[in-house]
């Protein structure tokens, strides 16, 4: 198995001639080089953690209305009031297993990570932020159409080829779920929170993976994001985990699982 990030929070994975994608995002309001769609496009199914905007509102350009989108009931009601091709979404709760091809993709319940005062003071106070007001206030506006409750997230496990991945779109864990220990990776969404550092940490005494990556801390829905400051990443990782190995991916490039 192996995998590519294309930004944001957007995975590819392939295994034995079949792709999976989850939460894409064309980052049309980011700054830098647009995805790979036409790649991206190949995917035999298409998952999603949660239907925020940066997760969910761009599924259409990758469905294109007939590949399958598994996505909580919480999305299919939001794809239907934006005028999203909610016919080739199915339902997927926490609990249900998926599988495709090669892979075996199981759902468990999970949380949205909670923005702190030190992140919502940053944005509020930048002046990034106010000198691209206008900017600024069409993302929100947008936001504001996938607006979803803090439970309507979910964390995949993707089985293939004797690996384990462990899949979360936001950092936030669900109290009395058994997630499976000791995954070969954990995928962890590194923004939300001044101190992502200090929000892993709990991932890490809990799951114990045996390699660890992050995603989701670029700059990709400015002027209220910023590309986040990884250097604490790998060194919280040696320090909970020591034989563990962590790093952090380069867009649009394979690493092996």
């Amino acid at each position: 198995m192996k995998l590519k990030w294309y930004g944001t929070a957007s995975i590819l994975l392939e295994s034995g001639g079949t792709r999976l994608l989850f939460d894409p995002y064309l980052h049309a309001l980011a700054e830098g080089a647009p995805l790979p769609l036409a790649e991206a496009r190949t995917a035999d199914a298409i998952f999603i953690t949660h239907p925020h905007l940066d997760h969910f509102s761009d599924v259409d350009a990758f469905s294109e209305g007939r590949r399958p989108v598994y996505v909580n009931e919480r999305g299919i009601r939001l794809a239907r009031e934006n005028g999203l091709q909610a016919a080739c979404m199915r339902a997927v709760r926490a609990g249900d297993e998926v599988a495709v091809g090669d892979f075996a993709v199981r759902a468990y319940p999970a949380l949205h990570c909670r923005f702190d005062a030190a992140t919502v003071l940053r944005i509020l106070c930048s002046p990034r932020t106010w000198k691209n007001f206008s900017k600024a206030v069409a993302l929100l506006r947008g936001a504001k159409k996938f607006r979803i409750r803090r439970s309507d997230v979910l964390a995949f496990s993707v089985t293939a080829e004797g690996r384990t991945l462990l899949l979360f779109g936001s950092a936030g864990m669900a109290a009395g779920t058994n997630y499976p220990q000791g995954a070969d990776l954990l995928i962890f969404p590194y923004q939300g929170r001044a101190r992502m550092d200090r929000a892993l940490r709990p991932f890490l005494d809990a799951l114990r993976p045996e390699a660890v990556v992050i995603d989701h801390f670029d700059d990709a829905f400015p002027p209220v994001s910023r590309q986040v400051d990884t250097r604490r990443f790998i060194p919280t990782v040696q320090a909970r985990l020591p034989a563990a190995r962590a790093f952090i991916p380069d867009p649009n490039v394979w690493y092996d699982v």
